[in-house]
Order: C-alpha cells, then structure tokens, then sequence
C-alpha cells in the first residue's frame, strides 16, 4: 500500500499543473511560477516573423544536410533540388558545382547541425530536480535571450475534439490560451494517433510532419520540449512557451520537421505549432525550466 500511494504521489505531482480545480486552489502559494499575460495578444516574447525565420533556417539546414532521405522528393522536384544545392554552395563556400552532384556529402547528426546553424544543442537527459524524471538541456554552446530553443510537439486539438482516451494518466497536454490542446505524449493511444493523423495527411512525396520525435532519435533535435521540466523556488523558469501558427506559405518540402499533426482532417486552419522562447540567456550545461500554465487576464 504505501508503494502504491508514492507511486500514485509522484503521478499527481506531474500532472497536478494541468489539473484546474488543483489550479484554481494553489494560486496564492504558486504565485511566483505563474507567468501573467495582460491580453492573449500580448502572449509573445518574440515576433512571429523571428519564429518563422528560425524554424526556416534550421529545417533548411536539415534538409540540405540529408539529400539521401530527400531522393523521392529531388527525383520529381528537381527545381527543389537545385534550389538547395545552391543553398549548400555558399554555406560550404565552394568554388565550383556545374552539377546536381552531392555523393560526397558527409551528414551530420541532428544535434550538430543544430549547432552549426543556431549556435547550441539540446538534449533529453536526467533532470536536476528529484523525482522529475526526463528534462532537456542546453549541452554545447550558448542560446541567447528570445530565441527558439525548443518545439512542443504532439497531436492538435482543436475544442471539443475527442481526447478523453488520450488524456487519461497523460500528463503531455499542452493546453493553448484559446483552449487548442496538443497532446505530447509520445507512448501509448496518444503515439498511434499521431502517426495515424501524420501518414493519412502525406502528399504524395511530400510528409506533412515528422514522426521522429515519437523515437529516441528526432530528426528535428528542437522537438523535445514536452520534456522541460516546470519551474520551482530553487529553479526559476528560463523559457517561456509561444503559441506559432504555421503560415500557408511555409515550404512543403521542410514540413517533414514540423512535429505537430492536426487530429481532424476536414479542418481548414493553419497548424498550430507552440515553441519555447528563451527569458535571458543560457549557457552550456544548464537546464531548461518553463511555466506548465499562463494566467491570461
């Protein structure tokens, strides 16, 4: 018995920051790892403008560094193909390219061309905090104040979609100010419901998001941020949480590293995407630690 009540403590414990009436009974004794937002509107640390350019700039890094995997979408785009060879050129600062020629390409992983391209890497491992479990850290470089750190990813919901199922013992809910939820769990009915949302949406060649993060090893290396831990006294939060709704105009090709799928089909709306936005800067070695929950006034 007493096991089963530690076990059914630590449970609460994770998953008591989504859980209202706790909430709404706390918010005194919580005040201090509440995050205020005067108006939803205002709910931005950085612009969606500096977002989109981040995510770009690292989903075309990992493409161009995987032409391999990319061979059934460059066989029948080849002005995709071209498009990003020439990108490859003047980062690689080569001299000459006369063709589409890229077999001695060495590829990287990941976390490295994460590195390259944004100046840090994150991982998952143990967290600091006792009986946390998993948390994400910055383990080489330095990540500047407003800057995309991480990517919440998981299936989204749009009011009233079914997730009772989903949700049950699921503490990877992310709830959206405007009650839009994306489900981060990546085990279990919540797992299968992703890949099923994410291969019913492929167009043709052309994936609508990435599966990876649902493994141990992510193609896109920022999809981890179900995984950062809430903040506390001893840990303040470093980061903050930023809903971003994908443009029409994104480039299809680079939505395989969109690790987000929407749960309803016959819904015409832009994905909703959340990212985790540095609050100061960050240095190698630390932790990351975020708000579970915005009080919108």
């Amino acid at each position: 018995p007493a096991a089963m009540l530690r076990a059914l403590r630590r449970r609460w414990d994770v998953y008591k920051y989504r859980f209202v009436p706790w909430l709404a009974l706390n918010l005194r004794r919580k005040r201090r790892t509440l995050r205020y937002v005067p108006e939803s509107s205002q709910d931005k640390i950085i612009s969606d403008e500096d977002v989109f350019e981040t995510l770009l700039k690292i989903f075309k890094a990992l493409f161009i560094n995987d032409f391999s995997r990319q061979a059934h979408i460059l066989a029948l785009f080849p002005e995709i193909k071209c498009k990003y060879l020439e990108l490859l050129t003047v980062e690689q600062k080569q001299s000459k390219v006369n063709s589409c020629d890229h077999q001695s390409q060495h590829v990287f992983s990941p976390e490295e061309v994460l590195f390259s391209t944004l100046g840090f890497s994150i991982t998952r491992d143990r967290s600091s905090l006792v009986s946390a479990g998993t948390g994400v850290f910055v383990t080489k470089g330095f990540v500047p104040k407003g800057m995309v750190v991480s990517m919440y990813p998981g299936t989204v919901y749009r009011k009233h979609e079914p997730i009772f199922f989903q949700s049950l013992g699921n503490p990877f809910i992310f709830r959206c100010i405007d009650g839009v939820l994306i489900d981060g769990n990546d085990k279990g009915l919540s797992r299968s419901v992703y890949r099923s949302c994410s291969r019913r949406d492929q167009l043709g060649p052309f994936q609508m998001s990435d599966e990876s993060w649902l493994t141990a090893a992510p193609q896109n290396p920022l999809a981890v941020g179900q995984y950062v831990n809430n903040c506390s006294h001893e840990k303040a939060a470093n980061v903050c949480y930023q809903e971003f709704d994908v443009p029409g105009y994104f480039p299809v090709e680079l939505k395989q590293y969109l690790p987000n799928i929407v749960y309803s089909h016959d819904i015409e709306s832009h994905l909703r995407c959340v990212v985790l936005v540095t609050l100061r800067d960050i240095k190698q070695g630390e932790e990351l630690f975020s708000n579970y929950y915005t009080l919108v006034s």
